[in-house]
């Protein structure tokens, strides 16, 4: 019966003769999601688009589907770093990535670009024609760069300096205070009643303005910022 779904499946991928491939969209927006799954329908012409609604989820997913194209929210899915999402990309080499967030910082465009040149960018904010074209890109095993991404690396745009980092807000102060001091998303989002899918998108968040990658880097800028004192860290 397992074989014959399968079967099944795969046929509803061809289309005038040719292979579709597979959408797995992870993205916990749902009226994004819903918005890019009616793009890729009407406009590439593939049926069978998935969501992953975790990191797991995800992994499952890619492994059924290793050819896939994989279109993700950097800023809102569950990754906890750049390189866990690349790790994840790597344990399927055929599949096609596009990171597709309402706003990248230049030094993320500058570190995925490096670190792995397949990977496609687009941002929400451009227009519908543009993000069309990207899925008709990649669908042919291409990477694309959205225009802000190409501007980035062609000219060098220089990084903000700390005094012109983006604001936090005084949640994502709060949250990161927690974060600095060791504490787990988990922990925070139990201590402030959040869900944990909240605490994870500021989390995300505050790397992002920050333009941050890890715990240690949050740790640095906390202490330089003054939201932990030493005695906090230590404790």
């Amino acid at each position: 019966m397992k074989f014959k779904c399968e079967c099944i499946t795969l046929l509803c991928t061809f289309k005038s003769g040719c292979l579709m491939r597979t959408y797995i969209i992870a993205d916990n927006q749902y009226i994004t999601a819903l918005g890019i799954s009616t793009l890729i329908k009407e406009k590439v012409g593939a049926e069978n688009i998935l969501n992953a609604v975790s990191m797991k989820d995800l992994q499952f997913k890619i492994k059924l589907y290793p050819t896939s194209v994989v279109i993700v929210d950097y800023t809102l899915f569950n990754f906890i770093s750049m390189e866990q999402m690349l790790i994840v990309k790597s344990s399927a080499p055929d599949t096609s990535w596009i990171l597709f967030s309402e706003d990248i910082g230049e030094l993320f465009i500058r570190q995925i670009t490096a670190t792995d040149p397949s990977v496609s960018i687009v941002m929400k904010g451009d227009p519908k024609e543009q993000i069309i074209e990207s899925l008709f890109t990649v669908e042919n095993n291409k990477t694309y760069l959205c225009e802000s991404a190409e501007l980035v690396l062609k000219y060098g745009t220089p990084l903000k300096s700390e005094s012109e980092h983006e604001k936090l807000t005084p949640t994502e102060k709060s949250i990161l205070h927690e974060i600095a001091i060791g504490k787990t998303t988990k922990d925070i989002a139990n201590q402030k009643n959040l869900s944990f899918h909240t605490v994870n998108s500021h989390r995300k968040n505050i790397f992002r303005k920050l333009q941050i990658n890890n715990i240690h880097e949050a740790v640095k800028y906390a202490l330089r910022a003054g939201i932990i004192d030493l005695s906090d860290y230590y404790i």
